[in-house]
């Protein structure tokens, strides 16, 4: 779209974090902006993660030792990582072009395109809550990673010298002995941590309800329980959209779909190759003491996220389909998984118990840019663990290319041509 059509009408389809951050920036570069959402805004993946935006995050899921773990887990269903074999061809695909990239190199390859997403993300995040003072509970507390073993810790020392040489990230060994002073929530007898000072957390639910407000203030239009339900193209572009709340038409739709995306691969006519990675959380009553910092424990592949006054573990990553259903002994596990690493790890008063599906692609990067033989229509999509950290800079991404003006930064690692 020109600088001339700058004054044109978007939809965003989809109201996650990544729509409501595309709504932002589209509508800051003066276009008027309808977001349509199949159900609620902000309720499905964007609800209740534990709300990191974490710069730290630059290796991708695609690590050496990935596909030795997601074969363990065809035998075990409790598997903190599982994969359940899926009898259809995408399934497969993704699996086997995944498994390709589980090398050293592909690991080192992805690297940097994360990393520049990444922090391009914190710096717009900090400067949105600068300029609106959203009350989404933002801690500036960094991001912990504690280790139960001491072979634990070792070989995340590896990991960390890899990072800060490859990527210029690196964080502060904090020594067991010191954690419960650093943090009275962790438990003495503990091997050590590693902090990260370069990131940060927010409670998602707060940030994406402030969000959206403060854009209906502006004028963009939410409209709710409205379902996609087609497309119609004619001449390279699209010209309509068909949902259940009627046909709608705009100069440019935007995409950002999270794990639902690939329904819509035969409808914009390319390969849209995300499967849906479902994790969980349990949200409760703060406890006592409640943690100081958010925190990693990765040898039981848990996150901690403290709040004002509540409580939040989540884990897990689930390749079991559209399944939508909360097991009670994955809640447990959540709980489980905590007791070797806090002094209180969980209580009895709980709010909420929550699964999400987390749009995975087989090489780690996000699906951002035009979508191929198409010339109004963008992807935003394919986020993996990452939405709410890399949702502002996707939102500026989107913005750009809609404007035809020169992105912040080269968005080449993103292309959904990469696809074929």
């Amino acid at each position: 779209m020109t600088e001339e059509s700058r004054s044109g009408e978007v939809i965003v389809v989809g109201g996650g974090i990544i729509g409501i951050a595309c709504a932002h920036y589209l509508t800051k570069a003066g276009y008027q902006v309808t977001v349509i959402e199949r159900k609620t805004v902000a309720g499905a993946c964007s609800h209740a993660n534990c709300g990191f935006i974490a710069p730290s995050h630059v290796l991708p899921l695609t690590e050496p030792a990935a596909v030795k773990v997601a074969l363990k887990s065809l035998f075990n269903p409790r598997a903190p990582f599982r994969v359940k074999p899926q009898w259809n061809f995408a399934f497969w695909k993704w699996m086997l072009q995944f498994g390709r990239r589980c090398t050293h190199q592909q690991m080192l390859a992805a690297g940097p395109a994360l990393k520049a997403i990444l922090d391009l993300s914190m710096h717009e995040y900090r400067q949105l809550l600068s300029e609106e003072n959203f009350a989404c509970e933002w801690q500036d507390h960094g991001l912990l990673y504690v280790f139960q073993t001491q072979k634990g810790l070792a070989g995340y020392r590896e990991t960390d010298q890899l990072m800060t040489e490859h990527f210029g990230v690196s964080a502060r060994e904090i020594p067991g002995e010191e954690l419960p002073t650093f943090d009275p929530a962790l438990k003495p007898g503990l091997a050590g941590a590693f902090h990260y000072t370069c990131d940060a957390s927010l409670k998602p639910d707060l940030l994406a309800a402030a969000w959206s407000e403060r854009l209906k203030e502006r004028g963009v239009i939410f409209r709710e329980e409205c379902e996609l339900t087609g497309v119609t193209q004619t001449g390279g572009k699209i010209t309509q959209l068909q949902t259940s709340q009627g046909e709608m038409q705009a100069d440019a739709i935007v995409f950002a779909t999270g794990a639902w995306s690939p329904l819509l691969a035969k409808q914009l006519g390319c390969e849209i190759p995300i499967l849906p990675g479902k994790g969980y959380s349990v949200t409760m009553a703060a406890p006592d003491p409640s943690p100081r910092h958010p925190m990693l424990f990765p040898e039981h592949k848990v996150g901690v996220c403290p709040f004002e006054n509540r409580f939040r573990l989540g884990s897990m990553m689930e390749f079991t389909g559209y399944d939508s259903s909360i097991p009670d002994y994955r809640i447990e596990q959540l709980r489980e998984s905590a007791r070797p690493y806090l002094v209180s790890p969980y209580t009895e008063t709980e709010y909420e118990r929550w699964y999400g599906w987390r749009p995975m692609t087989w090489d780690s990067l996000p699906i951002i840019g035009p979508v191929p033989r198409l010339q109004n229509a963008w992807l935003a999509a394919g986020h993996n663990m990452l939405g709410m950290s890399m949702g502002a800079a996707t939102g500026k991404l989107i913005a750009q290319m809609v404007s035809a003006e020169s992105p912040e930064i080269d968005p080449a690692p993103y292309t959904p041509t990469r696809f074929g």
